[in-house]
């Protein structure tokens, strides 16, 4: 059985987001391990899902997989995962993205400190009409949290970026929008200082990390357009 077969195999659906875990075990894992990961990554993935019925689903995959392949207690994680999240839950009102955002500090093994850093950086992002706060950027913050690069460095060189990539032929306004532009400065600044890191697994998890937040949008994006063009057939042939 293929990696993908053996995800569906365990309960995982088809999706965008299972093609991406597979892939992740397939290069982070070796085979004679597949089985073990992705049976610890349902584990994480049914206890996240006790906790949180309707925020967790196909676009936790990715993230419930990163966890599986490292050697973090799925029991223990899962505890600092809520205990993150019931911190953060009333700071921000995308729920679903904070759960997003409470998985990726505890993949990047953050202490507390790191948490309190999400805080500072939403605040100072917004200091210079940055919103690094809302649904798809969320999870964001927590990649930048996880950074060992200080909160000025970060503020300038994303604005930088963004204001480059907003110039260039393709990323207007009305091609990409505010989030999507923050995305790919983000991903850029990212890779660009991500050899500071000094945990292999963190700063690949990182990497994955934007991959799967923007297979999150354009998904939703997706279904977003497919209700309104089934609502605007339906409204013309009535």
């Amino acid at each position: 059985m293929t990696v993908y077969d053996l995800f569906k195999s365990e309960g995982f659906r088809a999706s965008d987001s299972l093609i991406v875990a597979a892939f992740q075990v397939a290069a982070q894992s070796q085979k004679s391990d597949y089985e073990r990961v992705i049976q610890r990554a349902r584990t994480f993935y049914d206890s996240m899902k006790a906790k949180h019925f309707f925020y967790t689903g196909a676009d936790d995959y990715i993230f419930v997989t990163m966890l599986a392949i490292t050697d973090l207690d799925v029991t223990a994680s899962t505890m600092r995962i809520e205990k993150i999240y019931d911190f953060l839950k009333n700071e921000f009102w995308t729920k679903n993205s904070v759960q997003t955002l409470a998985q990726l500090l505890v993949l990047g093994k953050s202490d507390d400190a790191g948490v309190d850093r999400v805080l500072v950086l939403r605040v100072a992002f917004r200091s210079e009409k940055i919103k690094m706060d809302k649904a798809y950027t969320l999870p964001i913050l927590g990649i930048l949290a996880l950074l060992p690069v200080d909160t000025n460095s970060l503020i300038r060189e994303i604005d930088s970026v963004q204001t480059f990539l907003r110039n260039q032929k393709g990323f207007g306004t009305f091609s990409v929008t505010q989030q999507e532009l923050l995305m790919f400065a983000t991903s850029m600044v990212v890779s660009d200082f991500a050899d500071k890191i000094k945990d292999d697994m963190v700063r690949a998890a990182l990497s994955t990390s934007i991959t799967s937040i923007m297979i999150a949008q354009q998904t939703a994006m997706i279904a977003m357009l497919a209700t309104t063009t089934a609502a605007v057939s339906s409204s013309v042939s009535s």
